[in-house]
């Protein structure tokens, strides 16, 4: 399915606009990946001049930076504490920037976007 990121239809007001020409495939996006806590799986989408990006759909370890000691190491996620991008996420285990996971090292907060990137990052908090 695809996403138009064209102007609305209707005005600030509520008028409509009269549209001059149909919708054009360079103004379309993409579905959210909505990222789950689950077995890693990945998908590779075409992106404009021939780019390819690596989305993730599924995790079940991350990266983690540990901000005391400077190092990084790899972590399992057991469980989705809090999302402030919507709070619907966490009963549905929906990774998104910004979500703090449990992890066997401790509490980490999600610092990349996940969908996009094709990794999970994290620092423990």
């Amino acid at each position: 399915m695809a996403v138009a990121q064209g102007r609305p239809r209707r005005t600030a007001t509520g008028g409509r606009y009269k549209d001059y020409r149909k919708k054009r495939d360079h103004e379309t996006g993409n579905v959210p990946a909505l990222t789950k806590l689950g077995p890693v799986r990945k998908k590779n989408v075409r992106m404009r001049g021939g780019h390819e990006k690596k989305i993730l759909l599924s995790v079940e370890a991350l990266n983690l930076f540990d901000p005391k000691t400077k190092k990084a190491s790899r972590a399992i996620i057991k469980n989705i504490v809090e999302n402030p991008a919507n709070r619907h996420f966490v009963r549905r285990n929906i990774i998104t920037k910004g979500t703090i996971v449990e992890t066997d090292k401790g509490k980490a907060k999600i610092t990349n976007r996940p969908g996009q990137e094709g990794t999970v990052n994290g620092v423990l908090i």
